[in-house]
């Protein structure tokens, strides 16, 4: 029995696949002989160097953090007192250009989680990694993992082959809006195309801050193309990408809307107020300098209480101190973020509560 929730959810932790091997219990004999055959070490993503600052705290690098349910458990449950968490893997499924090889390493990714993970925690949760190699294989691999309540989002990456509102990729949306799944995008990406809109970068610093670009574009593709439309009961949570470049963003979509709408006219109203309806902000890292006023007025310019949940980003480090609520955040607005939010937002969260 899952305990109920008092003080929170963590809408953002990063279990770490340690290796490949670490797989192999969930793979079948061909494909296990075949990566050891072919000599592939593992598909680790790139979007958090090992050595990067931000990509693990200091304090934890005597060992890789977020490969022990214990560890990530005390750290995120004790420290950060929340009563659920939910595991979000960022191994690279979705690298391979092989469909086949996509789709075997994203199901031994999500039983891995369910045996090593959720099986071993009750306050964990996790999402479903699918992969975006081959739309069928993604909504079937969402069909086999939903039977499990446990599993309450779907996670895609940030930057696609293509962006993500178009229809090619709505069956993934009509399984998730069926089973109740808020679809998660992450910083990451296939690396079929360059990270920035102008080429590959030179530096990580460079990299990191173009996701703001890539998660705008996936953003007003979503609500141009109709996808909340089409499945108006679908959540979308922006994980892991700051909130102060969405204020001007929605705007500026909202304003151009308003003078191209004959072209899109399923968007029946303006793209603000659509967001405001469908999509969820993680605040780590909430990148607003830390003093009341300046946090009042980027709440105010967001224009709802509701668009923001919860996140330690374990083991990521993008904040200074041991807690990850921004500091002179009101206490209302704290409960809000870190209660009322992810519960309105994660339906399967809201049963266990219940």
């Amino acid at each position: 029995m899952p305990p109920p929730v008092h003080k929170g959810v963590d809408c953002d932790v990063h279990p770490a696949v340690p290796n490949l091997k670490a797989l192999f219990p969930y793979l079948d004999g061909y494909w296990r002989e075949s990566f050891i055959e072919r000599g592939i070490p593992g598909f680790e993503a790139n979007t958090y160097p090992p050595n990067v600052p931000l990509s693990q705290r200091p304090d934890w690098k005597e060992t890789r953090a977020a490969t022990d349910v214990c560890q990530l458990s005390d750290q995120v449950f004790r420290g950060a007192q929340t009563d659920f968490a939910i595991c979000n893997c960022l191994y690279g499924v979705e690298l391979p250009f092989s469909e086949d090889m996509g789709r075997v390493v994203a199901r031994a990714v999500n039983d891995w989680i369910r045996h090593e993970w959720l099986d071993k925690d009750a306050r964990l949760r996790a999402s479903i990694v699918i992969p975006m190699q081959n739309v069928e294989f993604a909504v079937d691999e969402i069909e086999r993992c939903a039977a499990d309540k446990r599993f309450v989002q779907v996670k895609v990456m940030a930057t696609q082959e293509t962006p993500l509102g178009r229809r090619h990729w709505w069956p993934i949306y009509a399984a998730a809006e069926r089973h109740g799944l808020p679809i998660g995008i992450h910083p990451g990406s296939t690396y079929r195309h360059a990270t920035t809109s102008l080429g590959w970068p030179t530096y990580y610093s460079e990299d990191y801050n173009a996701y703001a670009q890539a998660f705008q574009s996936q953003i007003a593709s979503m609500v141009c193309e109709g996808v909340f439309t089409k499945y108006p009961k679908l959540k979308v949570v922006i994980l892991e990408s700051g909130v102060t470049w969405a204020p001007a963003f929605l705007w500026r979509l909202s304003k151009l809307w308003r003078g191209l709408r004959s072209e899109v006219p399923w968007v029946d109203r303006p793209p603000v107020e659509i967001v405001r309806d469908h999509v969820r902000f993680t605040i780590a890292p909430f990148d607003v300098p830390p003093d009341a006023r300046t946090i009042a007025r980027v709440i105010d310019h967001l224009g709802s209480e509701e668009f923001l949940l919860y996140a330690s980003d374990f083991p990521h480090w993008q904040h200074d101190d041991d807690d990850a609520m921004p500091p002179h955040v009101p206490k209302t607005l704290q409960d809000k973020i870190r209660i009322d939010n992810p519960l309105a937002t994660y339906p399967r969260l809201k049963e266990d509560a219940a």
